[in-house]
């Protein structure tokens, strides 16, 4: 068996490990209760024209790692679709972790981004981190570790990148990485 097969099926198996579940309406609740009362995020849910939020993401990594989350696109706090992230990350990096994501929208034009077909972001891109703890992790491709909570504490400038702003909270898990790889979106209207 070669070592990237062997790689795979270690991944494979931790992502198993931390693997979403799919979300149900009281996850989605308990999600944007906690974002909701961050301090870090309240300007932006006054002011933002939709965002997407993810309750539960997972995850984890062996040198090659990736992530998988659903979530919800919200325009005007009207549900109008959902969503999905991908990411895959190769470099150091060993562990698991589940985290909530939120990504807010600053106008229509950052809202139609998102919800084109393939959307991703790129290596520019920034992740503020709320978290209880100790955390320096705060991107799509930097290096960092990760602690569970959900308080005030938030690492990182909360600012608008393309028009969006990204905020994590991470639930569990500890994942160490120096890794490279960005989030990669789908988008499917609600019928």
């Amino acid at each position: 068996m070669s070592a990237r097969h062997t790689l795979s099926v270690v991944l494979i198996s931790l992502l198993g490990l931390f693997a979403t579940k799919a979300a149900y309406a009281d996850d989605y609740k308990e999600a944007l209760k906690s974002f909701q009362s961050v301090d870090a995020t309240s300007p932006f849910f006054k002011n933002a024209y939709g965002y997407a939020i993810f309750p539960s993401i997972g995850k984890a990594g062996f040198v090659i790692g990736g992530a998988y989350g659903e979530g919800r696109v919200y325009k005007h706090g009207t549900w109008v679709g959902d969503t999905t992230m991908m990411q895959g990350t190769l470099g150091f990096q060993l562990g698991g972790q589940v985290f909530s994501e939120i990504i807010f929208f600053k106008n229509k034009d950052a809202y139609d981004d998102f919800t084109r077909e393939g959307f991703e972001f790129g290596g520019e891109a920034s992740v503020v981190a709320i978290t209880a703890g100790a955390s320096a992790s705060a991107g799509t491709t930097g290096a960092g570790t990760g602690a569970s909570g959900g308080s005030n504490n938030a690492t990182g400038k909360a600012e608008y990148y393309r028009g969006m702003a990204t905020f994590t909270i991470a639930k569990g898990g500890l994942m160490y990485q120096a890794t490279l790889g960005g989030q990669k979106f789908t988008f499917k209207p609600k019928k």
